[in-house]
């Protein structure tokens, strides 16, 4: 007879392989500890530099007539309104694009064509930013913007917003494919059984079934486009200075375009002390319009998931 200690010992198995079990559980807790140490760090960096440069100026700096760092004149709308221009060209660019790829791969695409564009669709996502800046500069500009607008800078926001559009059509297309591809095949079937249309089902019935997956999507293509940085500072220009201008056919800079001239010295004029220190400020701020953005995308996905 097999005492309770017997049978409680061969519960717990073999000693070696509760010691291995032991010892990677402790590496992953390390590795998840240490992930959030350093992000912990790199926020209590950015916020300290950021208050450190708010108390060395003066409030009315950052309501200035531009962004002018080296000047003295740290106009956040000047940056903000530049980003937030770049991000809607963007987005009225790479929404019907993107959306439009998703329903055809999912709903209309046979499978062996679907196979075959799906990759392709996302080798856009691998083409370095720096190239889309360049092909902004030399392509969008004088064949679409200066066709349509002959009085069109070479540098403006139209064809950066174009370009960074271009870059975030693979991200859109695939996680709304991806949604539109999880919604039950019984509904299509239900829908087909009803008499509807293929692009009526597409539109009234997976369209809102996919709704959550989609928002996720459209959100992480607006994170992403207000994040780029080289497409912006190579198609958009004044990466020295800009001011506040709501014209897409204009040149100005955007907040990661002006941390970008700050950081790697490409705007090297002796001026204000506080200039190199105004990217931490910038950087918290899209800190936590990212944060917002996720925390958005995340109550919005809630809000429309549905379970099936």
């Amino acid at each position: 007879m097999r005492t309770e200690q017997d049978m409680a010992r061969m519960l717990r198995g073999n000693p070696r392989r509760r010691r291995r079990e032991a010892i990677v559980r402790t590496l992953f807790f390390l590795a998840a500890a240490l992930s959030i140490v350093v992000s912990v760090a790199i926020v209590l960096s950015v916020v300290i530099d950021a208050v450190e440069f708010l108390s060395a100026i003066d409030l009315n700096q950052l309501w200035a007539d531009g962004w002018f760092p080296r000047r003295g004149r740290f106009s956040i709308p000047t940056i903000f309104v530049g980003s937030l221009m770049i991000t809607l060209v963007a987005l009225v660019v790479a929404l019907p694009l993107g959306l439009g790829a998703a329903i055809y791969l999912s709903e209309y695409a046979r499978p062996g064509v679907r196979r075959a564009l799906k990759p392709t669709l996302e080798i856009l996502a691998g083409v370095p930013s720096v190239v889309l800046g360049f092909f902004a500069l030399s392509f969008i500009t004088p064949n679409i913007m200066q066709a349509i607008w002959q009085d069109t800078q070479v540098f403006n926001y139209g064809a950066a917003g174009i370009a960074v559009g271009i870059l975030i059509i693979p991200l859109i297309a695939s996680v709304a494919e991806d949604a539109m591809r999880a919604v039950p095949q019984s509904l299509r079937e239900a829908s087909y059984g009803l008499g509807a249309k293929r692009w009526h089902t597409s539109l009234r019935v997976i369209f809102p079934a996919a709704l959550s997956g989609i928002v996720a999507a459209v959100i992480l293509g607006f994170a992403r486009a207000l994040g780029e940085t080289m497409v912006v500072a190579i198609a958009a220009g004044a990466s020295g200075g800009a001011l506040l201008n709501v014209d897409i056919t204009q040149g100005g800079t955007t907040m990661t375009a002006a941390m970008a001239s700050l950081a790697i010295g490409s705007d090297q004029v002796a001026g204000d002390s506080s200039a190199f220190q105004s990217l931490f400020f910038v950087g918290l701020l899209l800190f936590l319009m990212t944060l917002g953005l996720n925390v958005l995308s995340e109550r919005l996905v809630r809000r429309f998931r549905q379970k099936y």
